[in-house]
């Protein structure tokens, strides 16, 4: 690793401590997974930027602060199957494959699908599984789930989803209005129910049904 390349390693791990990324998983995770190759065209050289970036089909890669506040909230342990709504660059999965035992990540845009897949088969991260779906029903089929992340904004967390949470697991999402700004909530699944968390404002793209057109 040359000078610049280990300075810039630091300046990014010091930026997301200094938004309270704290953990010491995730932080490694977060320093082994590059986001140079998640981001592409234009906005290539921003990738070490702690700020979201457009990606195709009008989505975006959230900055990797909020990435690692996600995945903090989230508590993954290694022998974790993990469940992810919302694909799109690949780069969140990426992390979560570091951390957890098996990931599933729905994409429903057939292009992001096909690109992540190709990033994360690049990485060799042999445990994620990327499936071109409609992720507002999850994956009945897996399911249940010890942990479930959500990278795009429903009104209230969706019944199928809290439904494949396994009990004592734990989802993250953002909830909120799309034109609004949004809470990211963590839900825990208890044997009489579910407990909510408000953690902190975000803004995602919103939760769509169906699939893309793309």
């Amino acid at each position: 690793m040359d000078e610049a390349e280990a300075e810039r390693r630091m300046q990014f791990l010091f930026a997301l401590r200094s938004r309270g990324v704290t953990d010491a998983r995730v932080l490694t995770a977060m320093e082994s997974v590059d986001r140079g190759p998640f981001v592409t065209g234009l906005f290539a050289d921003r990738a070490q930027d702690d700020t979201p970036l457009p990606i195709a089909c009008g989505q975006t890669i959230s900055q990797p602060s909020v990435v690692g506040l996600m995945t903090q909230a989230l508590h993954v342990r290694p022998r974790d199957t993990v469940l992810e709504i919302g694909t799109g660059s690949g780069y969140q999965a990426a992390i979560l494959a570091r951390l957890a035992r098996r990931v599933f990540t729905v994409e429903r845009h057939r292009t992001l699908a096909r690109e992540a897949t190709a990033r994360l088969n690049a990485l060799g991260l042999t445990n994620v599984v990327v499936i071109h779906g409609d992720g507002s029903r999850g994956l009945p089929d897996q399911a249940p789930f010890d942990r479930i992340l959500v990278t795009a904004a429903a009104e209230d967390p969706p019944g199928p989803l809290l439904a494949q949470l396994r009990i004592g697991g734990i989802m993250v999402l953002p909830v909120g209005q799309s034109d609004a700004v949004q809470s990211l909530i963590r839900v825990t699944r208890g044997d009489s129910g579910y407990d909510y968390e408000e953690l902190r404002p975000v803004r995602f793209v919103p939760l769509v049904e169906g699939l893309g057109q793309d």
